[in-house]
């Protein structure tokens, strides 16, 4: 008897714990259009998400929230008010991209609640995302945001560490955004370094999860870190910058000296706080063509018109040193130099030249001291005559602290645009910096190339006439023998990882191509790893709407079918079909322009024979002039042959690359 009465009681008690669970927490299940993509949110004491992908868990179930001055907490012991469902199907049309417009489809759940705020997510069938949104009607700041993406293994990922050559986490929020890949188990995490985004996290059979955000606005960016519990990352922040004061590389950086003890401020409570999401893919070469940063990000104020800007390629002279042969005067930062670079512009149909580093005068940040040996009004009327648009290089603290005098002074002149560098940061201040200057820029009608900066989240939408961003570790490391890394692997690395992000201002174009033995640091006569044919290939397979021609001059016009292969392709595109390609082993993108496709293909180190399924093209008989690399060119990587092929009727096309090489094709109709 005393059993049957012990036994009833523990039913009891079990069944009012689980009527007690059921009611103190909600679970929300948003799935994608496609069904294969869903995301569960669990809403108690805190609020949890998790992923699953056709079945698969993803991301396990992982808390996310916010606290806010004067004890407010999102996402904490917070009190329910509503949830409203929605879909979506539209078309976004697109001016200044890899394709003209894009299908925005996704389902969206919305939970309000009583404490001020909503929390968003979107479910497409190639990710998740959410967002905090602040409805209180008062100033806040944040104190601290806490997103968590837990894992069920101890998965392997593909990690961007900020700069070994910082160690606190103060002092890694200052750095490059630049570095190499590391691919390692998420438990062998170096101590103490921070990584940037976008990261990459090998999943259940073979799929691939990428980290990254959208519509970065007036908050800072997230780095992440190990949580402290297993195969887990958490995001880190900045917190807002105190005592701030002028220095670093030639007295154009700010050095912080303290920081507050929030993460950001805001003079009113209706905040969009960004995008956190987790792209899911099947195969790795869907992340190297993936819309989702895009699709977050705020579209262009309907009021600003930015037919304006113009894309293209640029002729630059910092990585070639200024460097020119058989010419009668001596080449520099000087008139008689960038007359010859705007002439070579002028007559291969390039769009712009650059001054980079050193028309104006060094340590004075100050965009108006102009070196002696410049005639900037001069070069630049002498420019616009002859069709080419010039853009200024710029550190970030000149800028900045006349940006709107500088806009008005040299737009008024006949400048196209600048080049601003060394931001090197991305606090709220910064991170404000970067949209201000957007802002200012177009009202003047001047193109913007951030420079030294974060990855791009979305700022290229909302403003155009962001025409590029770095954040990338470029071809320009190759000068310096202390920051030389393995760029062959970065470069089948990169685009399926940095390039997920947006743009990437990695300056390439090399016509002196180096072996895996042969390549060594050359400060005025730099040389890229790899073949000749892979840097063709980069014009195609890097997202770069303003792209660059590193090289000289002087090399270029020895280079004929490079020089016209390499002025005459797009920078925007009309469509783009990720091909194939396997993390750090090979890549090849298909872009459309009119009724004409380019197609690049680059490997690692290895030698590599692929077979590309062509079938995009459609009906119709095609041919296509391609560049590849030579017979040779395992041991003299600038070998390459160039010929016309007829396309397959079965769309079917063998390639071979050559060790760290490349491969590409202008496709066009047979007539």
């Amino acid at each position: 008897m005393k059993l049957k009465i012990y036994l009833k009681t523990i039913l009891v008690l079990l069944f009012l714990c689980i009527y007690t669970e059921s009611f103190s927490q909600k679970i929300f299940v948003l799935s994608a259009p496609g069904g294969k993509t869903q995301v569960n949110v669990s809403v108690g004491d805190s609020i949890q998400y998790s992923v699953t992908h056709a079945g698969d868990r993803i991301v396990l179930p992982s808390t996310i929230s916010m606290t806010l001055d004067g004890g407010i907490f999102f996402g904490k012991k917070s009190t329910l008010d509503s949830m409203s469902k929605r879909s979506m199907k539209q078309k976004i049309e697109t001016s200044i991209y890899k394709r003209k417009s894009i299908l925005d489809e996704y389902n969206e759940l919305t939970i309000r609640f009583k404490e001020g705020f909503k929390l968003i997510f979107r479910a497409y069938d190639e990710g998740v995302a959410y967002r905090f949104v602040s409805d209180l009607d008062r100033p806040i700041k944040v104190k601290s945001e806490q997103a968590t993406f837990n894992f069920s293994s101890d998965y392997k990922a593909f990690i961007p560490y900020v700069d070994s050559r910082y160690d606190s986490f103060e002092s890694q929020f200052l750095n490059s955004f630049e570095n190499i890949y590391e691919h390692s188990n998420l438990s062998m995490w170096k101590n103490g370094r921070l990584a940037f985004l976008p990261l990459v996290v090998e999943n259940v059979k073979g799929k691939k999860v990428c980290i990254t955000e959208a519509d970065l606005i007036s908050y800072p960016g997230m780095y992440l870190y190990p949580n402290n519990i297993s195969y887990s990352l958490k995001g880190v922040f900045a917190a807002y910058p105190d005592e701030v004061v002028q220095g670093g590389y030639n007295m154009i950086q700010e050095k912080i000296l303290s920081r507050k003890d929030y993460l950001a401020i805001y003079n009113h409570g209706e905040v969009k706080f960004p995008w956190r999401i987790v792209v899911v893919a099947e195969n790795d070469y869907q992340l190297a063509d993936n819309d989702m940063v895009y699709k977050l990000s705020t579209p262009p104020a309907q009021n600003l018109d930015f037919s304006w800007v113009k894309p293209g390629k640029v002729a630059w002279e910092w990585w070639n040193d200024w460097n020119l042969v058989h010419v009668d005067f001596k080449s520099g930062i000087n008139n008689e130099t960038y007359k010859y670079y705007i002439d070579f512009a002028s007559k291969y149909g390039i769009e712009y030249v650059v001054l980079d580093d050193g028309w104006s005068t060094p340590e004075k940040a100050d965009l108006f001291d102009i070196v002696p040996d410049i005639n900037l009004k001069e070069l630049v009327d002498y420019a616009n005559k002859r069709n080419v648009g010039v853009i200024l290089w710029a550190g970030y603290y000149a800028f900045n602290k006349d940006m709107e005098g500088i806009c008005k002074y040299y737009s008024e002149m006949g400048v196209k645009g600048f080049k601003i560098d060394f931001m090197d940061r991305d606090d709220q201040k910064m991170v404000d910096f970067h949209y201000k200057a957007a802002e200012m820029a177009a009202r003047y009608k001047l193109l913007l190339d951030f420079h030294g900066t974060y990855k791009p989240t979305g700022l290229h939408r909302t403003f155009p006439n962001v025409i590029n961003n770095e954040g990338v570790y470029g071809l320009e490391q190759l000068k310096f023998e202390h920051k030389v890394v393995d760029m062959v692997t970065y470069d089948v690395t990169m685009p399926f990882i940095r390039m997920l992000a947006g743009q990437v201002d990695y300056t390439q174009g090399a016509m002196r191509n180096a072996t895996k033995d042969n390549f060594r640091a050359i400060i005025s006569e730099p040389m890229s790893m790899g073949t000749r044919c892979r840097q063709l290939a980069q014009y195609v397979i890097f997202e770069s709407p303003l792209s660059m021609l590193c090289d000289s001059p002087s090399n270029y016009i020895k280079e004929k079918d490079c020089l016209e292969y390499i002025s005459n392709i797009p920078t925007v595109w009309d469509n783009t079909v990720a091909l194939n390609g396997r993390i750090g082993k090979f890549v090849t993108i298909a872009r459309q322009k009119g009724d004409i496709w380019y197609v690049g293909s680059m490997t690692n180190w290895d030698s590599r024979s692929l077979e590309l399924d062509l079938s995009f093209l459609g009906e119709g008989e095609f041919q296509a002039d391609i560049f590849c690399d030579g017979i040779n060119a395992n041991k003299a990587a600038s070998d390459y042959r160039k010929e016309i092929i007829d396309i397959p009727s079965n769309r079917k096309l063998k390639i071979s690359m050559a060790s760290g090489g490349g491969y590409v094709m202008r496709i066009y109709p047979k007539n």
